[in-house]
């Protein structure tokens, strides 16, 4: 993993284009260390996910899409955002971004002005 998202404080999983676990950083690891945390390194998403999120994984690995959610455990709130990753055109795998989430969020209405985004 790149030097800047070792120790980034956004949880980022990597898997390969079957589902298997190729990446982490230290976050990612702490996140989920009570499965294994590095363990999980070489493991199939299937096998640490029951349904319906195992079917939603296997679809997503042959109908390639972002998928992003927002989940709230005890009044923690985190964002969950995952996204395909490509080689040579092809499906690589997908990257999960876990981002805790800490009062309120703003949302920020911007204008249609051609030079923003």
């Amino acid at each position: 993993m790149n030097n800047w998202s070792k120790n980034l404080e956004t949880a980022i999983t990597v898997c390969d284009q079957d589902g298997v676990i190729i990446e982490m950083n230290e976050r990612s690891v702490q996140y989920w260390a009570r499965q294994g945390g590095r363990d999980l390194y070489g493991r199939s998403l299937l096998d640490c996910h029951p349904e319906p999120s195992r079917s939603q994984i296997q679809d997503m690995l042959v109908h390639p899409r972002s998928n992003t959610y927002i989940i709230d455990k005890n009044g923690t709130r985190k964002l969950i955002h995952q996204s395909p990753w490509y080689e040579n055109g092809q499906l690589g795998g997908y990257v999960e971004f876990i981002i805790e989430l800490e009062g309120e969020i703003p949302i920020k209405i911007r204008s249609e002005d051609p030079n923003t985004k």
